[in-house]
């Protein structure tokens, strides 16, 4: 009986086991779906986070944490230079220049955009390296280790940009040899000189020192000469860059002795068009305006008065609108003297027509005393529009002709020959051609306007040719 029960379940054995063969060969991923299923059911669970086992190592983290052992961070003092007591520590600086920014005349300072490189040796950072591959880091590395305290000298504010990360770039070498890498934009001053403007070239420089170590524990280099200072294409809306120079010099301060200092030595000069439009064109336009003045007849009073003031009020404008966007400085500028000058042509011209009226009334009030005026005339009938005196309006018919009469003849003829001959021993008096020349204008006002028509020009073209040669 327990032969044929233990036979049985032998041969339920031998025919299930195929079965689960069978199954095992269909279904090989479903521990790894219970796995993940478990897995999700945990996340969930626990509000996102996974349990360690569950999951692999953050690769990244720990090869940061390799990194840092790597390098040895933690058994060294990194707040002091490296090699202290010794030599001073080299470091070298090679300078890429973005952009130029702006250029303010106002605050006499340009903004400026660089990729500023330190490269030195910290043989503290050295580590074994079989492809001597060097490692890259990013500024959370930087705050650990030292780093030249490089500042810029006569900056007025700076900052390293932070979009999207810090611009910082850290990169050491097996030997210890290391690059670090930031970039800056900074704000410094600029001493200009405004002598020649618009018509000037500025020389700027930016200067880079260390700001704790003097030239005893650190020194500062150019590392590649000349070619350490590179520029990208660089376009400015008011200046042209001529040239970029590096050079290098020492600075002493008398509490804390020398210092290594590295000059950005570069020349703007400026661009004129935009000033021929704004000042000059304007300005000489205004000029040869006042000299319409000359064609208009000297009897139109309000029509001269009134272009000689609009003149004047239009350059007063121009050089108030020139000096409000320049520095106020202590000497005279090239623009200021060219406004000047036209300045003062506009406002002579508006004194020529002032002498042209006043010589042509006191002429024509001595016609009037000559022509012995009756009582019964009314003088307010002969002033004309201007306020002046003219011949051309006085009735004279009512005065008596002379008649010639042979006894007026021969007096005439006797006073001619005595002035023709004057007796021996008479003085004669000379009168002085100056004298005669200012009573002929006075006699002659309508020539002043004639003459000012050939000088006033000739006068500008000379004072042109002048100022541009020099100032060009």
């Amino acid at each position: 009986m327990r032969v044929a029960h233990l036979a049985l379940r032998l041969m339920c054995l031998a025919w299930l086991w195929p079965v689960t063969q069978l199954n095992s060969s269909h279904f090989p991923n479903k521990r790894r779906h219970k796995e993940q299923y478990v897995g999700e059911n945990t996340k969930k669970k626990h509000g996102g986070r996974v349990d360690l086992k569950m999951r692999k190592l953050d690769s990244t983290k720990s090869l940061l944490i390799k990194s840092e052992q790597l390098l040895r961070i933690e058994d060294h003092d990194f707040a002091m230079r490296p090699g202290f007591g010794g030599s001073a520590i080299p470091v070298g600086i090679d300078v890429q220049v973005e952009s130029i920014d702006s250029i303010s005349e106002v605050n006499m300072d340009f903004t400026m955009t660089l990729y500023l490189r330190h490269y030195w040796q910290d043989h503290r950072l050295a580590f074994p390296s079989s492809s001597n591959k060097s490692r890259t880091f990013d500024a959370r590395l930087v705050k650990k280790i030292w780093v030249p305290d490089v500042f810029f000298v006569h900056s007025k504010r700076s900052f390293i940009h932070d979009t999207t990360m810090e611009n910082i770039m850290l990169r050491v070498y097996p030997n210890g040899n290391i690059l670090y890498s930031v970039r800056i934009t900074v704000t410094a001053l600029c001493s200009m000189d405004f002598s020649s403007f618009p018509l000037d070239t500025q020389n700027c420089s930016l200067e880079l020192e260390s700001y704790a170590y003097n030239e005893n524990d650190l020194m500062l280099y150019w590392k590649n000469g000349n070619d350490s200072l590179r520029t990208d294409e660089i376009v400015l809306s008011q200046f042209f860059v001529e040239d970029f120079q590096p050079s290098f010099g020492l600075a002493f301060y008398s509490s804390t002795g020398w210092y290594n200092r590295l000059y950005i030595n570069f020349i703007l000069r400026r661009h004129i068009f935009f000033f021929m439009l704004q000042t000059y064109f304007p300005t000489m336009l205004m000029v040869m305006l006042s000299w319409v003045s000359f064609w208009i007849d000297r009897r139109a009073v309000p029509a001269r008065v009134s272009l000689g003031i609009t003149t004047v009020l239009t350059m007063s404008t121009i050089i108030t609108g020139v000096s409000a966007s320049m520095p106020q400085v202590s000497y005279v500028k090239a623009v200021d003297i060219y406004l000047w000058a036209s300045f003062l042509f506009v406002f002579l011209s508006v004194i020529e027509y002032a002498a042209v009226n006043y010589f042509t009334t006191v002429e024509e009030m001595k016609k009037l005393k000559r022509a012995k005026i009756p009582n019964s005339y009314n003088a307010a009938e002969a002033m004309a529009f201007d306020g002046c005196f003219h011949d051309n309006e006085i009735d004279l018919t009512s005065f008596p002709e002379v008649s010639s009469t042979p006894n007026t003849e021969r007096n005439t003829q006797a006073r001619n020959s005595i002035v023709s001959a004057p007796t021996e021993g008479t003085r004669l008096r000379r009168e002085h051609p100056l004298k005669q020349n200012l009573s002929f204008i006075m006699s002659n006002s309508y020539m002043i306007d004639s003459y000012s028509r050939i000088l006033f020009p000739l006068a500008y073209l000379l004072f042109n040719i002048i100022y541009w040669s020099l100032y060009s």
